[in-house]
């Protein structure tokens, strides 16, 4: 049955579009929750108006998940738990934890089923994909350690961080005259004993 979408439908198509469904899901599913209409050739004409609406929605969709999606690329979340002397996790970190995590650093609230399913089960950095669009999928950076180390870990973190910034001052500091380019000295012609 040809049925005209009137709005996104996962693996159909987007709102304003034309497509071929079997006759029950059109029926029983689409058609009941005004998810899509019957293709007559009224509906035909009115699916351009519609195409263009969704087409609006869509790009200040597209904007706000872009957004959203530089807010939360590269953020790093800290995870303290039990492992064995492998590295190992006795647990796992699931995507409630995760969403929470994220929730309480930015502030950003995201739907749990949106972080990947693929959670570490070992000590380490692990990057961890978000699905926010079908373009969009930016990555947060799970760091898990052992408990009671994290604190030791934020701390030379920060000496790392603390070094590399009063390395990048004194560069910036350094006159440039103080700069002298190293020159070899001019090798010296072997004498002749003859």
């Amino acid at each position: 049955m040809k049925v005209i979408l009137l709005s996104d439908v996962y693996k159909q198509g987007v709102a304003g579009e034309i497509v071929d469904v079997k006759d029950g899901y059109a029926r029983n599913y689409l058609i009941p929750k005004k998810l899509a209409v019957k293709a007559t050739e009224g509906e035909v004409k009115r699916a351009a108006k519609l195409r263009e609406q969704a087409a609006a929605r869509r790009a200040q969709l597209e904007g706000r998940l872009n957004e959203l999606a530089r807010q939360i690329d590269g953020v790093e979340l800290f995870f303290e738990r039990r492992a064995s002397p492998t590295g190992k996790l006795f647990g796992s970190i699931t995507t409630t934890e995760i969403a929470d995590a994220l929730n309480a650093k930015t502030g950003i609230d995201i739907n749990k089923r949106r972080i990947s399913q693929i959670v570490p089960r070992e000590l380490g950095t692990h990057p961890i994909p978000v699905r926010l669009g079908s373009d969009t999928s930016p990555h947060l950076v799970i760091t898990i350690v052992r408990e009671g180390e994290l604190a030791n870990l934020l701390a030379a973190r920060a000496a790392e961080a603390a070094k590399a910034a009063e390395k990048a001052l004194e560069e910036q500091t350094r006159p440039e005259s103080a700069y002298v380019p190293f020159e070899a000295p001019a090798a010296a012609e072997p004498e002749n004993p003859a």
